[in-house]
């Protein structure tokens, strides 16, 4: 399926087509191949996945694929592999001894339905079968680094540093410079790493890639900025979780270090930083504005 322009339809239209396109993706491979998985296993899997929510990452991912001219099928395995890290990053975070959310995506959390140990296996799970669909089911072409990539993103100096950052940010009375830090490890990375992954999927080599990493990298910091002012004055029918949780954790966030007003003007900066990163993409339109609509949940 080549990605075309479509400059005609609605972003909204654009996104339901991609958010279908990822679901019916993930359903056909997240247990392609592995026929005798146990049933509570691949239960709890399922829980954890469907259904979903924003599905970002993927959607970057193919949006990413397009905006550089390429086709979806060569970046789909990607994009379910992101969002197979972050749905297992959503089960471990809501664990007792994480972030303890009783409540994800309007309904109880993966351990409140299936036991703690269950739901750190299922975690286990959805992330190394990440891996190995992005290694076996991408063109081999640029299956071993994409998948390296990914890996690095989410892992130790990426995601899951981000992610010890912020547990021990906790009541640590840290700045601006520790939650920029914990914010673009823990959410700002994994995005990134998804616009990347729809430009090397399109064929983009070389130094045209940093275009698609500062896009990432921005949009990934006005998203969790934008998160933190929703969970702070959003409601639990938007956000799909609890409100106020962060600010009773004394969680290092940009509205709680630098207030509000200024946590907005930051979305804003990021916002248009993004856009002018990816005015030089070929198709850029559809980024551009999913950009300027996340920036408009909180204008």
């Amino acid at each position: 399926m080549k990605g075309a322009p479509r400059l005609s339809r609605s972003l909204e239209t654009v996104l339901d087509e991609l958010r279908e396109l990822v679901e019916a993706e993930m359903r056909r491979l997240l247990f392609v191949g592995h026929d005798h998985v146990p049933t509570s296993l691949r239960e709890a899997m399922e829980y954890a996945c469907f259904p979903g929510g924003k599905r970002l990452r993927p959607v970057l991912a193919v949006m990413s694929c397009r905006a550089h001219g390429g086709e979806d099928q060569a970046v789909l395995p990607a994009a379910v592999a992101l969002e197979l890290i972050h749905c297992y990053s959503l089960v471990h975070d809501d664990l007792p001894a994480m972030d303890d959310d009783d409540l994800r995506r309007g309904r109880p959390t993966c351990h409140k339905v299936y036991g703690e140990a269950l739901a750190i296996l299922a975690g286990d799970a959805l992330l190394t079968r990440a891996l190995e669909l992005v290694a076996r089911h991408s063109p081999a072409t640029f299956a071993a680094p994409l998948t390296a990539e990914i890996a690095m993103a989410a892992g130790m100096a990426g995601m899951v540093g981000g992610q010890v950052a912020d547990l021990q940010g906790e009541n640590s009375g840290g700045g601006e410079t520790e939650v920029r830090w914990i914010h673009e490890h823990k959410t700002a990375e994994l995005i990134r790493v998804s616009v990347r992954a729809g430009a090397v999927a399109a064929g983009v080599v070389g130094a045209p890639l940093g275009a698609a990493d500062r896009f990432g990298s921005d949009l990934g910091m006005a998203f969790q900025i934008v998160d933190d002012l929703l969970g702070r004055s959003g409601s639990p029918e938007v956000t799909g979780k609890p409100v106020g949780k962060d600010d009773a954790r004394c969680k290092l966030t940009y509205p709680a270090v630098v207030g509000e007003e200024a946590a907005r003007e930051r979305v804003s900066e990021l916002t248009r930083s993004a856009q002018d990163s990816a005015a030089s993409f070929p198709e850029p339109t559809d980024l551009q504005r999913f950009a300027q609509k996340l920036k408009e949940r909180v204008a």
